[in-house]
């Protein structure tokens, strides 16, 4: 693949297969397209350790034809972002607790980024993203590269 190197705003950036990369290697396209999120982050495999531990309640937040084509983490809670219930959902999820640590989940940690900003705004104050998703991302390879237990619908 040919990279090419070129120099914008003072920094020195790089085109690569999966976008452009900054000299500290950060996706720069990723970076762009997804929320600062001021809360905590987890791995997959630490999401799958927690939530096994009972220490998180693990939330994925994707459509329910996206839960039938990967399935899902084991020990996830399925509640798709677009219920009006939603925040309701999760917090009955977490056992009622608004300050309960709840760990979002979607393909590629763009949604998650956004809906745990918006659970902060809604008054949840222990929200966690786990941002390389089930299918990987900058962040990381996903729930399923890892070779992470799923439920799968049958």
């Amino acid at each position: 693949m040919d990279r090419r190197a070129f120099l914008g705003g003072g920094a020195l950036v790089l085109l690569s297969a999966g976008g452009f990369v900054a000299a500290d290697g950060q996706n720069l396209f990723y970076a762009a397209i997804t929320e600062d999120f001021p809360g905590g982050i987890l791995t997959a495999p630490e999401a799958f350790d927690q939530t096994s531990r009972g220490e998180i309640t693990l939330i994925d937040i994707r459509r329910p034809d996206e839960w039938a084509r990967t399935g899902s983490g084991e020990g996830a809670h399925r509640i798709d972002l677009r219920d009006d219930d939603f925040a309701a959902r999760v917090q009955a999820a977490a056992g009622g607790e608004l300050n309960a640590p709840v760990a979002l989940i979607c393909a590629r940690g763009v949604r998650s980024a956004r809906v745990s900003n918006q659970l902060i705004q809604a008054g949840f104050t222990n929200i966690i993203d786990i941002p390389e998703g089930m299918l990987g991302s900058a962040a990381g390879p996903g729930w399923i590269a890892r070779g992470l237990p799923l439920v799968t619908d049958n």
